[in-house]
């Protein structure tokens, strides 16, 4: 049985906001996805669940798997791979190249550097062969990566997402999920590496230096954008995933199947424009506030708080000025044995412009599952109110 328990009158916390429509958008990519971290609101989605081949996006996930094994200790910034001779002959012609050598000896920091800034193919494939012995080894653990995330409708079949007949595709929200993961999993490399301007490596015929930009069209064009990764083919087209931060919101965004370069850069700087500025975050609750009660079956106790587990906001329309109301919905009673801090409920947000926000609310405390004595003392309780 579902719970709704209306707090629109009882929430002090509750603010002026809504009743305005949801802010409208034309984008020019036939697929199109955007995310506020801060609310886990969608503000916009262009088929977002249809697949597509990533291209050079898939080095995101290449990137990931390898920020990973550096946070858990199994791969070092320092350590250094070999460029196989024949690796080099395949890649080092091959569209977006790092200008590695054969033979050459290169850190991981330095590949991980010629990946995301100058979306080296040469260099994704040397990395993947460092770490797994052979980029196929590499791909199997970016499909259980994949799985592990929960993305549901990508396969990797290639660490640099060359076209490969359709083995490696992905979704826009798979994306999303993805630079999610990357961000708040690896912050401190993230940072490190996603928002590099440029990067040198390699040198001309005549010894000069090769120093190539970062190909990210919104650094440098919104404030605060970090990241993330272009991708280009003729089957994909022109395609994006970015992420930035303002004032503490953070967006990412998807594009994919534009027909330029320059209409990649104008439409990523101008979707990332207009999610900053038609939608605004209004707090709603701060961590650890009691909302309420959830009503426990089976357990030592008949009720457990329901707690906010975070600071919880709610993103709404720019032009939003009625009141926000809410409620607070769970299926019920709930089965004990109850952990703390177990997602138990949702608080349904309505800022008037007809897509509620559901955000979660977690046990306060935990309740052991109960015996017939438990039974035989909830019951006496009832029989007091």
């Amino acid at each position: 049985m579902r719970f709704p328990l209306p707090l629109a009158l009882a929430l002090p916390f509750l603010i002026p906001a809504a009743h305005a429509s949801t802010p409208s958008y034309e984008s020019s990519a036939p697929i199109a996805y955007m995310i506020d971290l801060a609310s886990g609101r969608v503000l916009y989605d262009r088929d977002g669940e249809r697949r597509m081949p990533p291209a050079s996006m898939a080095k995101m996930m290449t990137t990931h798997v390898a920020f990973k094994l550096i946070k858990d200790g199994k791969l070092r910034l320092d350590q250094s791979f070999t460029v196989r001779p024949e690796t080099w002959r395949k890649w080092h012609s091959q569209g977006s190249t790092m200008f590695l050598s054969a033979n050459e000896q290169v850190t991981v920091e330095n590949l991980l550097h010629g990946i995301v800034a100058l979306s080296g193919n040469d260099a994704c494939v040397v990395l993947a062969e460092g770490i797994a012995g052979s980029e196929e080894a590499f791909t199997d653990l970016m499909n259980a990566e994949a799985r592990r995330l929960g993305l549901t409708d990508s396969h990797f079949g290639t660490s640099n997402g060359w076209p490969d007949e359709g083995r490696t595709y992905v979704t826009a929200r798979d994306l999303a999920v993805l630079a999610r993961a990357t961000i708040e999993e690896t912050p401190d490399l993230y940072k490190q590496f996603y928002a590099t301007p440029s990067f040198a490596w390699g040198r001309t015929m005549g010894g000069a230096e090769i120093n190539q930009a970062n190909r990210n069209p919104i650094l440098g064009r919104i404030a605060g954008a970090d990241g993330l990764k272009t991708g280009h083919t003729e089957e994909s087209g022109y395609s994006f995933t970015g992420s930035a931060i303002q004032n503490g919101r953070r967006l990412i965004m998807v594009v994919s199947g534009l027909n330029s370069f320059n209409g990649r850069i104008d439409e990523s700087v101008r979707f990332m424009d207009w999610g900053f500025k038609a939608w605004q975050l209004r707090p709603i609750a701060r961590k650890g506030l009691v909302l309420g009660q959830a009503q426990v079956q089976g357990g030592w106790s008949r009720s457990v708080d329901l707690v906010v587990p975070r600071d919880l906001a709610a993103t709404i329309p720019a032009s939003a000025n009625g009141p926000i109301k809410a409620r607070i919905v769970y299926e019920g009673p709930i089965q004990a044995p109850i952990v703390k801090g177990q997602t138990i409920a949702q608080l349904v947000v309505d800022a008037g412009d007809g897509t509620p926000q559901s955000l979660p609310l977690v046990a306060g405390e935990a309740v052991s599952q109960g015996g017939f004595f438990a039974r035989l003392w909830t019951g006496f309780l009832s029989l007091f109110g």
